[in-house]
């Protein structure tokens, strides 16, 4: 369904714009600071288990930074109106903490990981079954799209052009665990939706 208007009530925006905000604190915080925050697979072995969480709020560099708001800001446009604050919160760190144990178990490879993409890949997901739930068809097309994505970067790797962009190897595991993140939030919200009693 083509949206003709932007989901412009507090409930869409506010977290959103908090993650945003943050995202740019943490990229301008003196490099001592956010060394302390970002995904470490030996720090966190060592029990600085904050950074499962606190690693998708720093980026590589300007560019990166500046792609992934472009896409929480899009992603706002497109699925807001299903944001209320508890609700983003929860997907938020649901697709967060799944996308960082997925590299931490399944990806012992990657030993530094930084970045909002992940999570970003969980609330699309989201976002698509939330579609899904109130009989937006696009919503088939929009999870068949990024389920598409997720597995030709698994086969086929990562754009060069975006490497170069970045200044770093593109973590496309962490699409496929921050989408498995919103998927499992998804369907768990599907479960507690269908359990409310009918007020009608």
């Amino acid at each position: 369904m083509l949206k003709l208007s932007l989901p412009l009530q507090v409930n869409a925006w506010l977290t959103p714009l908090i993650v945003l905000l943050i995202s740019i604190v943490v990229f301008f915080v003196p490099e001592t600071f956010s060394q302390s925050l970002v995904f470490d697979r030996n720090d966190i072995a060592n029990g600085e288990l904050w950074r499962l969480f606190t690693g998708h709020f720093d980026h590589t560099n300007l560019n990166h930074m500046l792609l992934n708001l472009a896409g929480l800001t899009m992603l706002w446009a497109l699925h807001g109106d299903h944001y209320r604050h508890g609700l983003f919160i929860a997907v938020f760190f649901t697709s967060a903490i799944i996308c960082s144990l997925g590299i931490y178990f399944f990806d012992p490879q990657m030993t530094r990981y930084v970045g909002l993409s992940g999570v970003l890949h969980g609330l699309f997901v989201f976002g698509a079954i939330a579609d899904i739930k109130q009989g937006d068809k696009t919503g088939y097309l929009l999870l068949l799209g990024v389920t598409a994505k997720i597995i030709y970067e698994q086969f086929a790797g990562a754009s060069a052009d975006m490497v170069e962009l970045i200044g770093s190897d593109i973590a496309i595991d962490a699409h496929l665990f921050g989408a498995i993140g919103g998927l499992i939030a998804g369907l768990v919200w599907l479960v507690l939706q269908f359990k409310k009693p009918d007020k009608g």
